[in-house]
């Protein structure tokens, strides 16, 4: 009869433990070996919760570690004193910050001028997608132009297959096209849970800037 998991000693426990732990890491070892491709990828974050800009953030603070250039076009943000816009500052020779918008479509209400708003900042943005000086590219709240179809989704969808097979593109905001997801190489949809908003909090710094 097996022992009950209860009556086990501590090193018993221990013992069954590392056993398993040594099964699960034969196993990833086998399955990173047929992980054998670097290639630049199509990331979209999306979904209704807090950090999908954040998180390709963490991701532009990685390549600039790694010494490689990224470029963020953010295509809502207007220009305004943000954290990550200080920390940014420190290193111009790797990636540059260049917030094109003048805030959310209830806020401008003159579709016109939101039209020509996003057309300026998708043509900084190809120009650095079709560079391969620039590892990286992040189209801040792009999904939320496409949504509203301030661009042609077809003009975007061609200029992500056409870009060098070495850079990486982020694309954030809610409400990501099918067409683009069905595109992207890696999708996270951002759930949310809670947030302090519905609670009266308002945005702070450090945390939403």
């Amino acid at each position: 009869m097996t022992k009950s998991r209860d009556r086990e000693t501590e090193a018993e426990r221990n013992a069954r433990h590392n056993a398993k732990m040594k099964t699960l890491q034969a196993a990833r070892s086998r399955m990173m070996e047929t992980k054998t491709v670097e290639r630049g990828l199509v990331i979209v974050h999306t979904g209704p919760g807090k950090g999908k800009t954040t998180a390709a953030l963490g991701m532009a603070c990685r390549m600039i570690g790694h010494g490689m250039k990224v470029s963020i076009i953010q295509f809502i943000k207007g220009a305004m004193e943000t954290g990550e816009a200080a920390v940014f500052a420190a290193f111009p020779d790797l990636v540059e910050l260049r917030p094109m918008g003048e805030g959310f479509t209830w806020d401008t209400q003159d579709r016109a001028r939101d039209i020509e708003k996003a057309r300026a900042a998708w043509e900084a943005a190809k120009a650095r997608i079709l560079d391969p000086e620039w590892k990286m590219v992040i189209l801040d709240e792009l999904n939320i132009v496409l949504r509203y179809e301030y661009l042609p989704l077809d003009e975007v969808l061609e200029t992500l297959r056409a870009k060098p097979a070495d850079t990486h593109v982020v694309v954030t905001g809610r409400n990501a096209r099918p067409e683009l997801i069905e595109i992207a190489d890696l999708v996270t949809e951002m759930t949310q849970v809670k947030h302090p908003f519905r609670s009266g909090v308002k945005a702070q710094a450090g945390v939403e800037f």
